[in-house]
């Protein structure tokens, strides 16, 4: 039984992760401080004999006993409204954080995945984007504490591979969403399927003309998973290339719920980037692995727990 280390495990990704780690046969050891996890995401496994869980912050030296095969890296706040609230915290987790993560795996002889971002490409001058872009990343914007962190985290990842030999990999993931998201989360679909849920107008920033590529969350960790057992250290891009409209988008939730609800416009947040896709050539062809769900499938996996969060807050 492999034991696998996931850290930000009380997350919407972590805990999702742990999930599919366990359906695996994996022994998961769960790590997390709760600054944006939720401990309801793993409620349900607290009774699983495989599953073990350690409140701790990552950013703190971590002594883990016994035997460790794999590391997932996945702490660290991943929507604006969360790391403009707690900038250093941010950029502390995806450096200290990641530089603890790596020093474990080197002790354990542990593989390493880093959970890393498409905000690599800030506001992307190439589209779409494929790995071998630099970016277009403001470092003293308000989003350079999130991106530039991850940026960080790329580059200390490669520098364990390079000079310890450590087998680590690199995923860059884009636009994710399904169930465990938090309603208050800032990023676009809660948003939406809250507003709409709640008979509110949607917020849309800018005209709605940015452009997004929506992955389901079970298709993003099949790729972090086949990304771990392969043995490519430089970054790797998940997510799905189907690109529409923020407009569109809105359109899309509405039709999934039945519903019409008025758009509410509002200035573009700074350094927003007006496109964002992937260019998943190199999963394809590197991984055999390109996204399944449908956007329509995946919303009908994803609104009934939204609609659970809804009636909650009301009641």
């Amino acid at each position: 039984m492999p034991r696998a280390l996931v850290t930000g495990a009380a997350g919407f990704l972590g805990s999702h992760l742990c999930d599919k780690l366990l359906g695996l046969g994996y022994e998961v050891v769960g790590m997390d401080n709760f600054v944006t996890g939720d401990a309801r995401n793993i409620e349900h496994l607290k009774e699983n004999a495989a599953f073990s869980f350690f409140q701790h912050d990552v950013t703190q030296f971590i002594h883990l006993p016994g035997d460790l095969d794999e590391i997932y890296h996945f702490a660290s706040p991943a929507s604006p409204i969360d790391y403009l609230q707690i900038p250093i915290q941010t950029m502390k987790v995806g450096s200290l954080g990641t530089h603890n993560c790596l020093g474990l795996a080197l002790a354990k002889g542990a593989r390493f995945l880093i959970a890393s971002t498409s905000e690599c490409y800030g506001d992307p001058l190439v589209h779409p984007q494929p790995e071998d872009y630099w970016g277009n990343v403001n470092p003293v914007g308000p989003r350079g504490c999130y991106d530039e962190a991850k940026r960080f985290a790329e580059a200390i990842t490669m520098a364990y591979h390079r000079h310890h030999g450590l087998k680590t990999r690199i995923m860059r993931i884009f636009n994710t969403y399904g169930p465990r998201m938090r309603l208050d989360d800032g990023r676009v679909l809660p948003a939406f399927i809250g507003q709409a849920l709640r008979d509110e107008e949607l917020t849309v920033f800018g005209d709605g003309s940015q452009t997004r590529s929506f992955c389901f969350v079970d298709d993003l960790l099949e790729g972090a998973y086949r990304l771990m057992q392969s043995d490519e250290p430089f970054p790797t891009n998940i997510g799905n290339p189907t690109e529409m409209t923020i407009l569109e988008f809105a359109q899309r939730v509405q039709d999934a719920l039945g519903v019409e609800r008025a758009i509410a416009f509002r200035d573009l947040p700074v350094d927003d980037p007006k496109v964002r896709q992937p260019d998943i050539t190199k999963a394809k062809k590197l991984l055999g692995w390109e996204p399944q769900v449908e956007l329509a499938e995946g919303l009908e996996k994803t609104i009934p727990f939204f609609r659970g969060r809804v009636s909650e807050t009301v009641h």
